[in-house]
């Protein structure tokens, strides 16, 4: 099996910031011909974001093609409507309302092309909410995904864009899901995603729980455990690794491997269920017993004794990860606003997905795109003629090439 099994499908992409971009992405990474439409004359904004998201553009836009071309000019809204025909999807993440003031909603391109699958990626899908602006991190203290994660008291975003990233695998399941539909009726639809119902979804083991127990939900850090030892231990030498240890067979390894005869033998720790109600005395020893050791000598005990442990990372550990180089599963990315082969070269992970027993991965075909880079080239495939390129570019409708 190819992994690229998308080839052949061409795509719309009007998107920014993180939702958009991803389901842009997993799609060209899986071999769709993606066309990124950034907005005549500065492009899409991510490309200037700083702090923590200034690597957004780089590491969302590769393997996808740049069309520029400004949508607030009929001549624009032209353009696009002449593209629709010849392609399979156009996806969205804009705020509620903007594709239809753009003249680019489903209402307006679906006529053009009964195939089209058009992917609206929102905030909120249909209900009280939906016109509503939101954010990845709005819905996860809307839904309670901040309350989960932080300290009693103290509600706290997850650690990455985990509601965006979401959303977006869940749009692209929802295309997938119309693209096997378009198989059989020959027609397409709208399909849509949202932030709210993502995040909403992520509860679903928490609200379960609370019928289930009768107990309110309370936060990770303060949480009822299901397991005795889950937990991050000390190692000599100020190291730190999280232990999971979660079926009786992996607790009498565990405790063999590390000489624990006497927890071994003490019939207050026969099971899983009586371990969690003598925690308050068997973490501390498990501590002082762990805390004896240097990290790279607990690790090889915990592998031996075959249960789940992971050091403490970080980040930028991943540049590095030996599993990861090992299989592919690091890519070679430029980073750089200005897109090209140009830029600081970065190690970026790809999609965590495999195909076939040759367990082949995703790769790079581009880098991230020159804003306008392949404007010239995408009218072209429309039946542009290039005088037609040169008088759009002339009244500033299109750009198609800009450093």
């Amino acid at each position: 099996m190819s992994a690229t099994p998308l080839a052949g499908l061409r795509v719309l992409e009007f998107s920014h910031t993180v939702m958009g971009p991803t389901a842009g992405l997993i799609l060209a990474e899986l071999g769709a011909d993606v066309i990124k439409v950034e907005p005549v004359p500065k492009g899409d904004h991510t490309r200037g974001l700083g702090g923590f998201a200034a690597g957004f553009f780089a590491a969302f836009s590769r393997n996808k093609r740049s069309l520029a071309v400004d949508l607030k000019k009929p001549e624009g809204q032209a353009v696009i409507r002449a593209l629709v025909p010849t392609v399979d999807i156009v996806l969205e993440n804009y705020g509620p309302g903007t594709m239809e003031r753009l003249g680019c909603g489903y209402d307006t391109l679906g006529p053009l092309n009964e195939r089209l699958i058009y992917l609206a990626l929102k905030g909120y899908l249909a209900g009280p909410y939906e016109h509503r602006p939101a954010l990845d991190e709005v819905v996860q203290f809307q839904t309670g995904l901040a309350f989960m994660t932080g300290p009693v008291g103290q509600p706290l975003r997850a650690g990455a864009s985990v509601i965006d990233i979401m959303g977006a695998v869940f749009g692209v399941i929802a295309v997938q899901a119309a693209l096997r539909e378009r198989d059989t009726t020959g027609k397409g639809q709208r399909v849509s995603s949202a932030l709210f119902e993502s995040a909403a979804f992520l509860m679903s083991t928490h609200m379960a729980g609370m019928v289930a127990t009768g107990l309110e939900a309370r936060p990770m850090p303060a949480r009822r455990g299901a397991w005795a030892i889950y937990e991050v231990f000390k190692t000599a030498g100020n190291g730190q690794l999280f232990i999971g240890v979660t079926s009786d067979q992996q607790w009498a390894r565990f405790v063999e491997e590390f000489g624990l005869q006497d927890l071994a033998a003490d019939p207050r720790l026969a099971t899983n269920v009586m371990r969690l109600a003598e925690r308050s005395w068997l973490i501390p020893a498990l501590q002082e017993t762990i805390a004896r050791y240097p990290q790279q000598e607990v690790q090889a005990r915990c592998e031996r004794a075959n249960v789940s442990w992971a050091p403490v990372g970080q980040p930028g550990d991943l540049f590095t990860d030996p599993h990861l180089l090992a299989t592919g599963g690091l890519l070679d990315v430029m980073i750089s606003r200005l897109g090209g082969p140009t830029g600081t070269p970065a190690k970026l992970p790809a999609l965590p997905i495999e195909f076939g027993t040759e367990r082949a991965r995703p790769g790079i075909r581009m880098q991230s795109p020159r804003m306008g880079e392949h404007t010239e080239a995408v009218l072209r495939e429309a039946g542009y003629t290039p005088e037609q390129v040169a008088r759009l570019e002339a009244a500033g409708v299109v750009v198609t090439a800009r450093d």
